[in-house]
């Protein structure tokens, strides 16, 4: 999965229509080219080749102020399907990596507050097994250690630990203040962030 592919389409959904200065100018706002490497070039690219998939459809072309003319997009039906479809991935699986996740809690105020939490208590459940692995292993060192394996190989499996904990700690704390109804989500009232003016 592309973190940026998500990122693009959960932009354009946000604007309604949106060209590539525009899609990129909000996701720099949102540091996206630091957690989620998301590049100018990546951007377009990523617009262009959903645009030839059907997931994006060309709606206007502007003149540019001091450059190339400016493509607008739309998601189409579906893009909107291909969008929901990665968002509720991205907050699921486990096996997907930083950048992934990280774009997938930047949207999901788009969705509704049940399915998130149902997303998220999916990845939880595959965390607190990856959790019970860990340290598994941390106890079953010594003997390893007897059978020839390196002492310092003990540090990943410390390292694998520590890193699965933290993000158990994490992932339930959010879960936790989604149900005490931290931030607007897409099916209440007010203005949940990403989610289309007008649909």
């Amino acid at each position: 999965m592309s973190a940026t592919r998500l990122l693009v389409l959960g932009v354009v959904r946000m604007f309604g229509r949106a060209h590539g200065y525009q899609v990129r100018r909000e996701l720099l706002s949102w540091s996206a080219d630091k957690w989620a490497n998301v590049q100018p070039g990546s951007v377009y690219h990523a617009l262009k080749k959903m645009n030839s998939e059907g997931l994006l459809e060309q709606v206007d072309v502007e003149p540019g102020r001091s450059g190339p003319d400016r493509t607008a997009y739309r998601l189409t039906a579906d893009g909107e399907q291909e969008y929901q479809v990665l968002l509720a991935k991205a907050l699921s699986d486990p096996e997907l990596n930083h950048p992934d996740l990280s774009a997938a809690i930047s949207l999901m105020t788009t969705l509704p507050r049940a399915r998130v939490i149902n997303l998220l208590r999916h990845r939880l459940v595959h965390l607190e097994a990856e959790q019970r692995r860990a340290r598994l292993m941390l106890e079953e060192l010594k003997s390893d250690i007897e059978l020839g394996t390196p002492e310092h190989v003990g540090e990943l499996f410390r390292l694998w630990n520590g890193i699965t904990d933290t993000s158990l700690a994490w992932l339930q704390g959010l879960i936790a203040r989604l149900e005490a109804g931290e931030y607007v989500m897409a099916d209440e009232r007010g203005d949940a962030f990403g989610t289309p003016s007008s649909r």
